[in-house]
């Protein structure tokens, strides 16, 4: 991994119905992300926030999703940032805003490697995120990304920079699900996700699913994006997000899982998303997230 980081931060809440989320940059900045990433040795530049319509000013549009036109605009700026950030040899380290940010990170990411190599994937979320304009019970993009860089839903999502798929499901992981629509379900099956539910977790320990989605992701590509919603997360522990659902990952389960992505070396970006400072504790949730970062980053307990 670079030892340089970029951070972009996109302060996002279109792609979904409870509000907050955009205030999840600054939650995560307020716990010292920067300043904590630099005492590990990295040199870290904030690039600010990428600019966010908000609903306020715009309406939601006709059709079964809403603000499709903003949110493939704002994926698309984040896109072209991510990639630049790879081109100087940055790693980029993505703050949400809700996870519809995701379709332009991955985008960024694919589009900087294309010409060489696949990009692997791991996906931490309760949920599925699978949903298309056919089975979203909602409308909401934040249940659709991971199907949108699968090359499933909207075109103007899932063509961001011209082309589909960013990644292949062979080099997909989702790891700590419990909670899918029944599309979803549908959609992963036919897709060939591999999906680490949370019964798995529980059966197996979290160290043997990490070991099979590191492979996945790391074989046969350049690297993995790493995404993280933080509802992933038991919301004990992280209850300031937007979409909270009991039976999560531990607190030792999420960062042996940040761990065992540092001990692999190749992770090519990082995004954080989901957190809502509005229904959090003292910026629990987003304190949390730093930590993870870090472990991903490299922090060790010796």
């Amino acid at each position: 991994m670079p030892r340089r980081i970029r951070i972009l931060g996109v302060p996002m809440d279109l792609g979904q119905d409870r509000r907050g989320v955009d205030m999840g940059p600054s939650a995560l900045r307020v716990a010292r992300l920067g300043a904590r990433m630099a005492a590990l040795g990295y040199r870290v530049e904030d690039r600010g926030n990428l600019p966010v319509r908000v609903a306020e000013e715009i309406p939601s549009g006709a059709g079964r999703i809403k603000y499709l036109g903003p949110i493939a605009e704002t994926c698309k700026s984040l896109a072209a940032q991510v990639a630049r950030a790879l081109r100087e040899r940055r790693l980029p380290l993505v703050l949400g805003g809700d996870h519809s940010i995701a379709i332009g990170t991955l985008a960024g990411v694919a589009a900087h490697f294309r010409r060489r190599q696949r990009i692997g994937l791991i996906w931490m979320d309760a949920h599925g995120d699978m949903n298309t304009p056919q089975t979203t019970p909602s409308g909401n993009i934040h249940g659709m990304p991971l199907a949108c860089v699968l090359g499933m839903g909207a075109r103007p999502l899932t063509h961001l920079l011209g082309f589909a798929p960013k990644v292949a499901p062979a080099h997909c992981a989702l790891v700590g699900a419990r909670d899918l629509d029944r599309g979803e379900k549908r959609n992963l099956r036919r897709a060939g996700i591999r999906v680490f539910t949370m019964r798995e977790i529980d059966e197996h320990g979290m160290r043997a699913v990490m070991t099979k989605a590191v492979r996945m992701a790391s074989t046969g590509t350049a690297g993995f994006h790493v995404s993280l919603d933080m509802d992933a997360l038991n919301p004990d522990l992280a209850p300031g997000v937007g979409t909270p659902v009991r039976g999560g990952l531990t607190y030792r389960e999420a960062h042996l899982a940040m761990e065992m992505i540092a001990d692999a070396g190749t992770m090519l970006s990082l995004e954080v998303v989901e957190i809502n400072p509005m229904r959090d504790v003292r910026n629990q949730t987003a304190e949390l997230a730093v930590e993870l970062a870090l472990s991903a980053l490299g922090k060790k307990i010796l």
